[in-house]
């Protein structure tokens, strides 16, 4: 084989060897490629499916009692209250107590002009008067025909007729005794005075007015209250009278002492619901010697309610209420959803104190995703479970 021929050998075979390297360097690069292209469609569809699972928030219920303190409107009254009407009828010939006066019990504070009166009272006395004489003409003559007996001059038949006679004009005399007594005591109501210590916070009435005798024909003339202690009532609901007991205390806030309060104290409860509030009413004692608080007006009464286990509280956002009624959505231990109806026993505006529904460790979803349902599968993110990376919230990238 000549020179140039072994060249040409060694040349084709170079050609056959690089030819070999880049078909399999192809193979490689198409093969790199394609199993490439499928761990990334794999990473697509991981991230898909993750990304088609909900991410929730959950917490678990608050076991500490929010706030132990029921606030409600309260009225303030008098602790002793007497509408004063007279028990005589006339015209009024004066009076010393304005709206405002302090007043002492049994002191006058008007009188009356009864001419009526009076003069039933002179006709009583004058008919006594009578009844009296013909009381003692019967017992004279009683007397002197008991002397004949003995001589049988009279008979023990008028004896008895005049011993009868005798008893009837006593019981007259007793009559008019008690009618002249009733009189004068009608007279004695001609004064009006004060039943015990007070404050006159009402008048209405004046001189030469006429007055009618009894309650039922028009307000009372004037109206006398002690104040140096007040009767505060308020309407409980009736979920939460169990927990205020008697000797409670509370706190008593007034709009026109509007830094200040007034400590009460739960004296007594009607013991009843009020079938249309359902709430029932609580007495409690205000102590005013001071004598700047006013009967009738408007108080908020904070109570201390008294509880024998704090209730559970959670957010107000959890709360889903729809035709299944009130519910929150839960996650259990296999991230799965879990509704549970709840009953509210209080709502405190962000937070909600709720009576039954939810155990102490369960996870409870804090603002929950339209269309959830019962078993479906939730990713728990947030204060309760691993955050979502940056990477894991982006998909792969092709």
């Amino acid at each position: 084989m000549s020179p140039t021929e072994s060249r040409s050998a060694v040349s084709h075979r170079k050609l056959g060897i690089v030819g070999v390297v880049v078909l399999i360097a192809a193979g490689l690069v198409v093969g790199t490629g394609i199993r490439a292209r499928e761990e990334q469609g794999s990473k697509l569809k991981e991230w898909t499916d993750d990304q088609a699972v909900p991410s929730v928030a959950v917490t678990l219920p608050n076991a500490k009692a929010l706030n132990a303190i029921l606030d409600l409107p309260g009225r303030l009254e008098a602790y002793y209250r007497a509408p004063i009407f007279a028990r005589v009828s006339g015209y009024l010939k004066s009076w010393s107590a304005d709206m405002g006066a302090r007043v002492k019990a049994g002191q006058v504070i008007a009188e009356i002009e009864a001419p009526d009166l009076d003069q039933q009272l002179l006709q009583a006395r004058a008919d006594l008067a009578s009844q009296q004489a013909s009381a003692r003409l019967s017992e004279a003559t009683l007397n002197r025909r008991k002397t004949l007996v003995a001589s049988n001059f009279v008979s023990a038949q008028e004896i008895d007729e005049r011993t009868a006679d005798l008893s009837n004009k006593n019981a007259a005399v007793n009559s008019g005794k008690a009618n002249v007594e009733r009189l004068e005591a009608l007279a004695g109501y001609k004064k009006i005075t004060a039943p015990f210590d007070g404050v006159v916070t009402a008048r209405d009435t004046d001189v030469g007015a006429l007055i009618n005798a009894g309650g039922g024909s028009g307000p009372a003339m004037f109206v006398i209250s002690d104040i140096t202690k007040l009767r505060v009532y308020v309407n409980v609901p009736q979920n939460y009278v169990p927990a205020i007991k008697i000797g409670a205390k509370a706190t008593i806030t007034l709009p026109e002492y509007p830094n200040r309060t007034f400590q009460a104290t739960v004296e007594a409860s009607s013991q009843a619901v009020d079938v249309a509030s359902g709430t029932t009413r609580m007495q409690l004692g205000l102590d005013n010697s001071s004598g700047e608080l006013m009967p009738g007006g408007y108080a908020s009464v904070k109570l201390n309610l008294q509880r024998d286990s704090a209730p559970l509280s959670i957010p107000a956002s959890a709360l889903i209420f729809n035709g299944s009624g009130l519910r929150v959505a839960t996650v259990g231990a296999d991230d799965k959803v879990l509704f549970k109806t709840v009953t509210i026993a209080r709502d405190l505006g962000r937070e909600i104190e709720l009576a039954s529904g939810i155990a102490a460790d369960d996870r409870v979803i804090t603002a929950p995703p339209d269309g959830l349902a019962d078993g479906d599968a939730v990713r728990v993110v947030g204060a309760k479970g691993k955050p979502a990376t940056a990477s894991e919230k982006q998909p792969p990238k092709s």
